[in-house]
């Protein structure tokens, strides 16, 4: 059993830097969780927590049920994956490999056994002779990671490993990972900064803002139920437009638009009030390419489109400021800049639109996945589809 509780965990640095804030997470025995959110909101720190390499200043730690708040990062049993791939440049691929186990006087003959199995499991049987410098990015990648499975620890925890390598070969290793976490049924703990990768990977994914658990739940959940406005906007590619609009007898109203409120939600507390609207760019689509009767359509002028093969974003000015608010700012490292006067909404149509910039297109709207948000604390307003237990 290799389940991870932190309880209660606070991390303060020198001239009281608070880096995790009170938090508290259960991650499952054999799970695959991620930890996401922008620069210096505390995940790796978290991560190092949990390695024994950095002591919390309050609560506890728990690894398979038992407690290792104050243990060594020895006697933890958990192995790390680092973002460089820390290699011995002198040995060979099966000497970096079986490296750490001979440290351990670990037996020969379970030493070559367990190399020449990780070996198989990764397809590296053929570079066991090779050293480093013979290695592609994904080669040394793969090795690091052997390094780690050789010791057939109770949990992997992993830092940021793919991100020195190009984008093609981190969709490669990305895939490779997730059957890799398939086939073995390792807990393991994943850092990433990337929110692509993080809903393409993670079983759950806990958002993390300024060392404070924003929300732990599925990718599919925090894709439809985000629970505040820091997640709505940090995940999603390309991110949720948001945009302040005013609840007028069942309909929501901005920048000279207005759309109806979906069937089932009830704003009545917020009649002739401002809420925060948003809206998926994947929950619209050109009129003309696929008609419905049934959904609101509005009419725009195209900004810029961007082809992107299977599909195109539509990029259209909406004459309403942007949601400038703290959680929309922080979230904005990894979605596109904030405006000035005026909004910049994204939709994603299909790749057959006749869209084009200076142009004019109707675009239909599924109000059935609008969001709405509180614009006084940032928090999901009831009335959407409760998400599954996660």
């Amino acid at each position: 059993m290799a389940e991870i509780v932190l309880e209660h965990v606070t991390k303060v640095f020198g001239g009281g830097v608070v880096a995790v804030n009170d938090l508290s997470l259960e991650i499952r025995d054999g799970e695959f969780m991620v930890l996401v959110g922008p620069s210096g909101c505390g995940k790796s720190t978290i991560l190092r927590i949990i390695a024994g390499l950095e002591e919390v200043t309050a609560g506890e730690v728990r690894i398979g049920g038992r407690q290792v708040t104050d243990l060594s990062p020895r006697e933890r049993d958990v192995a790390m994956v680092f973002q460089n791939y820390a290699l011995y440049p002198h040995m060979t691929v099966e000497q970096n490999l079986g490296f750490g186990l001979r440290l351990r006087r670990m037996p020969k003959e379970e030493i070559r056994r367990r190399v020449t199995e990780v070996a198989r499991i990764l397809g590296l049987e053929e570079l066991l002779p090779r050293k480093p410098a013979a290695l592609s990015g994904g080669q040394r990648q793969r090795v690091a990671m052997g390094r780690a499975m050789v010791r057939e620890p109770v949990a992997f925890l992993m830092d940021e490993p793919l991100s020195n390598l190009d984008a093609k070969l981190r969709v490669q290793m990305r895939a490779q990972l997730a059957q890799l976490h398939d086939r073995l049924g390792t807990t393991t703990v994943y850092v990433t900064h990337d929110q692509v990768e993080a809903m393409t990977l993670g079983e759950r994914v806990a958002v993390l803002r300024d060392g404070v658990l924003q929300q732990v739940a599925t990718p599919q959940d925090l894709y439809a139920h985000p629970a505040n406005l820091f997640v709505a906007a940090f995940i999603g590619s390309p991110p949720m437009n948001l945009v302040e609009a005013t609840v007028r007898h069942g309909t929501v109203a901005f920048g000279g638009l207005e759309l109806p409120l979906p069937p089932g939600v009830d704003l009545s507390a917020y009649e002739g009030r401002t809420v925060i609207l948003g809206i998926r760019p994947a929950d619209m689509e050109d009129a003309e390419v696929w008609p419905d009767p049934s959904r609101p359509e509005i009419e725009v002028t195209v900004e810029v489109t961007e082809d992107l093969g299977s599909e195109v974003n539509v990029l259209f000015g909406v004459d309403a400021p942007p949601v400038a608010v703290e959680e929309t700012a922080a979230a904005a490292e990894e979605t596109f800049l904030l405006g000035e006067a005026r909004s910049i909404f994204c939709a994603r149509v299909d790749a057959r639109t006749r869209a084009r910039p200076g142009g004019r297109v109707r675009l239909s709207v599924d109000p059935t996945r609008f969001h709405f948000f509180d614009p006084a604390t940032g928090a999901a307003l009831p009335g959407r589809a409760e998400p599954s237990a996660a």
